[in-house]
């Protein structure tokens, strides 16, 4: 992935260039304390590692645009090779090895970040950086660009301009190429393993707090670096509280568990939902209710596929679950009208209140905007432009995203009560591909009679 991450820099640097040309400064992120000498475990900053592929703390990528369009370069600062601190905290690259292994055209001891910031930042029109994100940089920032203003009388200009580094990557980040799918491939596929032994070592009695034991042992066996997001493990009407986090509650005999989790591998993350019965068969009601979801979840992936629009995919579930909702009686057909009144009238919110996915890839939401700009808009891209005023995002070969619908159903009169506390959801990693889409975490049973088979002690 190395040249993948050089020919990066070289697209962005032509993207600056296309914008007048400057200086772009893409830290790391910070190591932070957990408590007393404790860290907590490091994760590099996602738009950082994506530019370098460099995975050690204290690190700062700088990429210089000149206006002119002549050749631009990409430069590292990074740790100084330290035998003695390597004792204590591993392997450090040091400058010169970083830049040769990771194909940079200069590298430099971060301690001289106040050095050769202000030469490089001297007579660039603009400055591509995203402020807010780190305090203590956001100061350097402000330190360099006083210590270039202070050489005007020398003739040396200061970057007039300052852009959100952001949007540029956020657009090129959005699409990914056939080896970041590759290893968004891999990470569903060690997820999708995770979520059968999970099924399989569920039982009435276990707790969610062993069952997402389950999962964390074989993200990690697997050789996936993190969980992507904090594992949701909810059984009975713990599964209708949508951002639940696994707790000391029991799997009770005639309860569904929802399990929401998916890793990390090679700095892409995964993001999987099943929901089965703790005792390996779901009941008329439970049944009826998840042939409903996974029939919305089938109906919105058929929506994935080039040319379609962001929207079409949840438009599609919404259709199937508000129908769903009608037929089990969840909704009064003689209070709220046809389904074409329900979706009209978001009736359909008091049981599914989200929206049926989001993007994916090195964070679990993933960057990207989900609507276009808009076309013929006066002052479009600025604070003159309505929100209404632009189309949901079109889908293309390369792009990532989640498909989740649900059903959520707490106690509530009118209610059927053979529904109540059940929790659903289902959710896929699909990416959008030349001829249609690929779901990556097919490995994770889905069907009723897959679920079942696994919970048998089948594959």
């Amino acid at each position: 992935m190395i040249a993948n991450h050089a020919a990066r820099r070289a697209r962005l640097i032509t993207r600056m260039q296309q914008a007048g040309g400057g200086v772009a400064i893409i830290p790391t992120a910070p190591e932070v304390m957990r408590n007393s000498d404790a860290d907590y475990p490091y994760r590099h900053d996602s738009y950082f590692y994506y530019l370098s592929g460099f995975m050690e703390p204290e690190a700062v990528v700088v990429v210089v645009a000149p206006p002119d369009g002549s050749p631009g370069r990409s430069i590292l600062f990074c740790r100084e090779k330290n035998p003695e601190r390597e004792i204590w905290d591993g392997f450090r690259y040091g400058p010169v090895a970083a830049r040769d292994n990771f194909q940079f055209d200069e590298a430099f001891d971060h301690a001289a970040l106040d050095i050769e910031l202000p030469k490089l930042m001297a007579d660039m029109p603009a400055l591509f950086y995203a402020v807010g994100r780190d305090a203590t940089l956001d100061a350097q920032v402000r330190g360099w660009m006083t210590s270039v203003r202070g050489q005007a009388r020398a003739g040396v200009a200061a970057p007039a301009v300052m852009h959100d580094i952001r949007p540029l990557l956020d657009d090129m980040r959005l699409f990914k190429d056939a080896d970041e799918i590759a290893i968004m491939r891999h990470a569903a596929g060690i997820s999708g393993a995770a979520h059968a032994r999970a099924m399989r070592m569920s039982a009435p009695g276990k707790t969610e707090y062993q069952i997402e034991a389950e999962l964390l042992h074989a993200f990690r066996y697997a050789g996936s670096d993190f969980p992507a997001y904090t594992s949701i493990v909810a059984t009975g009407a713990n599964a209708c509280v949508l951002h639940y986090r696994a707790g000391a509650a029991v799997l009770q005999d005639g309860d569904l568990v929802l399990i929401d989790a998916g890793c990390e591998y090679g700095g892409y993350a995964s993001d999987i939902t099943r929901t089965y019965p703790a005792n390996g068969r779901f009941s008329p009601a439970q049944k009826r209710l998840y042939e409903i979801v996974l029939a919305a979840q089938q109906a919105a992936i058929d929506a994935v596929r080039p040319g379609a629009t962001f929207m079409e995919g949840h438009d599609a579930a919404v259709r199937i679950l508000a129908q769903g909702m009608l037929d089990t009686g969840l909704l009064d057909g003689a209070k709220v009208g046809s389904v074409e009144d329900v979706i009209a009238k978001g009736d359909y919110r008091q049981f599914y209140m989200h929206r049926t996915g989001h993007w994916l890839g090195m964070d679990v939401h993933d960057v990207g905007e989900y609507r276009e700009a808009a076309a013929g808009v006066a002052n479009a891209g600025t604070a003159t432009e309505t929100r209404d005023a632009k189309p949901w995002r079109i889908l293309r070969p390369g792009m990532v995203l989640t498909v989740e619908p649900g059903i959520y159903v707490r106690p509530a009169e009118g209610v059927p009560e053979e529904y109540w506390n059940i929790g659903i959801r289902i959710e896929d990693d699909v990416a959008v591909t030349a001829d249609g889409r690929e779901v990556l975490s097919v490995s994770a049973p889905k069907t009723v009679a897959a679920i079942e088979a696994v919970m048998r002690g089948g594959e």
